[in-house]
């Protein structure tokens, strides 16, 4: 077989739960993969395996293999997924319980090692992020179904090609292009037009995109396309967006691979096909990223409704009897925003109102909870005329804090195990790349710049209207990364679109680092905004806490363009 097809049918825990049935029956496979884990996953599963120590894997695989578990056997394809969580043996003896019942003779191993919960006092789920060779292991003694913990996304991919093309852990472009292959599918229908920038163009129907697969060749190039005649499509732009999605800069840092993003040349081959290739790969950094999720406290939230007239002073009245109210016990950390979505004159009262947000945090549950509900509640009739709320407060709930660390390769047991029980042990990585701490090398030389236009009439236009963006959160940062469709508008996005532009269009970055990442290749600019999510996703620290619109933002902001873009 000269050609492995590898399909996704998973990008986060809650995905189309169809889409396991849809993938194996919709056209050829060799293999199918899913992704159910994020950082919030983690502490989500953490939180289930507290009540539950036989707990801490994602439950909605097991249920979709009840039905593709015989397809996939029927067809011969095998399935790699990291929905072992916090509990891979856990869940690959669940799916051998299942294939009993069910009589389907399957082999099924899983990979270990990642957990690092006993090395890191105080944190409710510490894991390394794996790569792809214990997957390799397992296919490769024959396994059909392998599961794993943490895992990099992308491993979900490389593991399978390389035991497949029988690919070392030296062979560093053909692994790069497998990883970059991976990291188009780890998100499922984002890479077939699913929150896509551009998705109203052209009339095409994205309201049930097909899940994306990849054609992996032995010399490590792909063609990233989807089954016939399913929803969503597949063209260049959907393809960069994605592979701008949650990255920083040049080097794409992994545990097999450190892919160079400043390489991958895109190109439609076909409709619904894009070929990558060119793919240049590095060591991998000396260190093991390992993601730490603890609990950090309590948190709880109240909306006040502000409708009609004296916004601004109601909004200051409340805040000043809330102060009052809490004045006795004050939560650690109180935050209040104003959200403008009222206008004059409106001809709804739902639109001649102002939302006014109090989000309190604090270690002591009983300080969220019915110190805030009883002081929001008392207000009722004693506060701004119109005083209501969106929804009462509630006891406060926990929230979690994510921190990324480092570990050397070594400090890990990484190991494939297999369906009758035999154990083997993956070897760290030899050769290695010494990287800094947030796993980027700034040596990368700055590229070239483009040409810039010639001078010419400009209208000031939202930004959107020539660029694409899309956005993502890693740990406390956020990427935005955002690219142009002909080389006229990267001409001009290249040398418009600074850092301080940025900051002025983006006016939440004040005061935060911003990093600009040029990637000529794809006619990109990606963005890492450090420390905007405050303490991860699980924190809620913003009005959207992974950062997912921060691009459609971007694209809304206006600016002078050039009359020859628009």
């Amino acid at each position: 077989m000269t050609v492995l097809r590898i399909g996704n049918a998973s990008g986060f825990y809650g995905d189309r739960f169809d889409a396991m049935r849809e993938m194996l029956t919709g056209g050829e496979l060799d293999v199918l993969t899913g992704d159910y884990l994020a950082e919030l996953t983690m502490l989500i599963l953490g939180r289930d395996r507290l009540k539950d120590p036989g707990a801490g894997y994602a439950r909605s695989f097991l249920r979709q293999l009840e039905e593709g578990l015989g397809l996939a056997h029927e067809r011969g394809v095998k399935i790699v997924s990291n929905a072992g969580g916090l509990n891979p043996a856990g869940l690959a003896d669940a799916v051998r319980q299942l294939a009993e019942r069910l009589g389907i003779p399957v082999r099924v191993a899983h990979v270990e090692g990642d957990d690092l919960t006993a090395t890191h006092p105080g944190s409710l789920a510490a894991h390394a992020y794996l790569g792809g060779f214990g997957i390799a292991a397992c296919l490769r003694e024959g396994a059909d179904v392998v599961v794993t913990g943490r895992v990099t996304d992308a491993a979900l991919v490389t593991g399978p090609a390389a035991a497949h093309f029988g690919w070392g852990p030296g062979e560093y472009d053909r692994l790069a292009g497998a990883v970059v292959a991976g990291h188009v599918l780890e998100c499922g229908t984002q890479a077939t037009g699913g929150n896509y920038a551009f998705f109203a163009e052209g009339g095409r129907d994205v309201r049930h995109p097909g899940f994306p697969l990849a054609e992996i060749h032995q010399d490590g190039t792909a063609v990233i396309t989807k089954h016939p005649g399913t929803g969503g499509f597949v063209d260049v732009g959907t393809v960069t967006a994605q592979l701008l999605y949650e990255t920083a800069g040049a080097r794409y840092a992994g545990p097999d691979v450190t892919a160079r993003l400043d390489t991958v040349r895109l190109t439609q081959d076909g409709p619904d096909r894009v070929r990558i290739e060119g793919v240049r790969g590095e060591a991998p950094p000396s260190t093991l990223k390992v993601g730490l999720n603890r609990l950090g406290g309590f948190r709880n939230e109240v909306t006040f409704v502000l409708t009609g007239l004296d916004v601004e002073a109601k909004a200051a009245l409340v805040r000043g009897q809330m102060a009052d109210a809490m004045a006795k016990s004050p939560p650690r950390e109180v935050r209040w925003d104003l959200v403008r979505t009222d206008r004059p004159d409106a001809a709804t009262e739902e639109t001649a109102s102002a939302l006014l947000r109090l989000v309190v945090r604090d270690p002591d549950q009983n300080v969220v909870g019915r110190v805030l509900s009883g002081a929001a509640v008392e207000l009722a009739l004693a506060s701004y005329p119109g005083f209501h709320v969106l929804a009462p407060p509630g006891k406060g709930a926990p929230y979690g804090v994510f921190e990324d660390v480092y570990v050397p390769h070594g400090a890990v047991d990484h190991v494939a195990v297999l369906d009758d029980g035999r154990r083997i042990p993956v070897a760290p990585a030899h050769d290695t790349l010494v990287l800094d701490d947030t796993l980027v090398l700034d040596d990368v030389p700055e590229p070239a710049p483009p040409r810039p236009l010639p001078p010419g009439p400009t209208r000031r236009a939202p930004l959107g209207l020539v660029v694409g963006a899309r956005s993502g959160d890693k740990g406390p940062n956020a990427n935005v990364g955002v690219w142009a469709r002909t080389e006229d508008a990267w001409r001009w996005l290249a040398h418009t679109l600074t850092v301080d532009v940025l900051r002025d269009l983006l006016p939440e970055t004040a005061g935060l680092r911003v990093t600009r990442h040029p990637l000529p290749e794809l006619r990109a600019l990606n963005f890492v905004v450090e420390g905007i999510l405050g303490e991860g996703v699980a924190a809620q620290h913003r009005f959207d806490p992974q950062a997912k619109a921060l691009g459609e933002w971007l694209r809304s902001r206006h600016l002078d363009i050039p009359e020859a873009l628009l």
